[in-house]
């Protein structure tokens, strides 16, 4: 491939405002406001639904249609209990980490704006050596300077308020992307990317392209569930993460092995289909797009099980993006694999042929 980057200033920018807007799971919508705004010069219509997933539509009349997806959730948490001294306790939306809240600052969302929080924790002088307790679900809290539980109300903050990190996008070593809620947010950008390019490119498919963000799928791909039976798609190529097993403390026996830099990661599970598998592999090797392999067992965990296993039957597969410190405030991306994702996906496009069944039988 030509070493000239495909991502732009204006893409970038795109990728920073769309990445440090909060957009946590049943949250979605401003997030997905800016993913469309990007998106309405590369694209006929859009399609929205009942709890935000958003599409992005290319031949609208087609019959034919192909989903190329991501995900537009990040995890949070709610507000679960306030103590009678005005302290919040929590509990998870989505998958998040208790291991890493200690010291963070948080963003709690008020019907009147953002209320800054941390999560307090003992000084290491009063804590016990000889049995250290570690951050769990239940001894972490958030202390919003508030003297007692009527001064939190007065605040504006009550049971069910959602709380998000507000750490923002940047860059270490000039092409590794530090963020949270990469996942994923960065799928949602590769797939706006795509548009873009087939946009710029002139490229006209004979089928339609449903680019879809969908929400929800951090607490089990609800989003995505729904969304699927509104397209009844023929094909669905999803793109999440996955982890980069070379930092320490992972088993690489049980984990596999993926590294940052060293290409999107092409799954193998039940959920993938093969024919639209190898088709993406096979483009890889033509194209000399570089990619690594996982197995994966029994389900994908990512919107693609939601997608196959939908509509009696969606040929999917699923291309992820190699990330480190998945679920903390500084998961890490390498842009080549950014870069790479976006070109598999596109070339793979080009590749698939209009009524094409992927049937194993002829």
């Amino acid at each position: 491939m030509a070493s000239k980057s495909i991502l732009n200033k204006k893409s970038l920018d795109f990728l920073e405002k769309y990445l440090n807007n909060a957009s946590p799971t049943g949250y979605e919508w401003e997030g997905q406001k800016i993913w469309m705004d990007y998106l309405k010069p590369y694209v006929d219509e859009f399609i929205t639904d009942t709890y935000g997933s958003a599409v992005a539509v290319i031949n609208p009349e087609a019959k034919y249609k192909v989903v190329i997806e991501g995900h537009a959730d990040e995890i949070s948490w709610y507000v679960n209990y306030i103590s009678d001294n005005g302290l919040l306790y929590v509990v998870r939306n989505g998958g998040s980490d208790h291991q890493i809240a200690p010291s963070k600052i948080v963003n709690i969302h008020t019907k009147n704006g953002i209320v800054k929080g941390v999560f307090g924790w003992p000084a290491i002088h009063t804590r016990n050596k000889s049995k250290e307790e570690a951050p769990k679900p239940d001894n972490i809290c958030i202390d919003i300077g508030a003297k007692d539980k009527e001064e939190v109300e007065k605040m504006g903050v009550h049971v069910g308020c959602v709380i998000t990190y507000p750490d923002e996008f940047h860059i270490l070593n000039k092409d590794k992307f530090v963020c949270r809620a990469l996942d994923n947010r960065m799928g949602g950008f590769m797939i706006a990317e795509v548009a873009r390019l087939l946009k710029e490119n002139k490229q006209e498919l004979d089928f339609g392209l449903y680019i879809t963000n969908s929400v929800q799928e951090e607490i089990g791909l609800r989003g995505a569930e729904m969304i699927t039976q509104t397209i009844k798609p023929n094909v669905a190529i999803v793109t999440d993460v996955t982890h980069d097993t070379t930092t320490p403390m992972i088993d690489q026996k049980t984990q596999g092995y993926a590294e940052i830099g060293k290409g999107p990661v092409v799954a193998y599970a039940p959920a993938v289909q093969q024919k639209l598998r190898d088709l993406i592999t096979e483009t890889a090797e033509e194209k000399n797009i570089p990619f690594q392999r996982a197995a994966l067992s029994r389900a994908t965990g990512t919107d693609t099980d939601a997608f196959a296993y939908s509509n009696g039957g969606v040929a999917s597969a699923l291309i992820s993006l190699p990330l480190r410190y998945m679920h903390t405030t500084v998961e890490m991306v390498h842009r080549d694999d950014v870069e790479n994702v976006i070109k598999l996906i596109y070339e793979s496009l080009l590749k698939i042929e209009n009524g094409e069944t992927f049937s194993y039988f002829k």
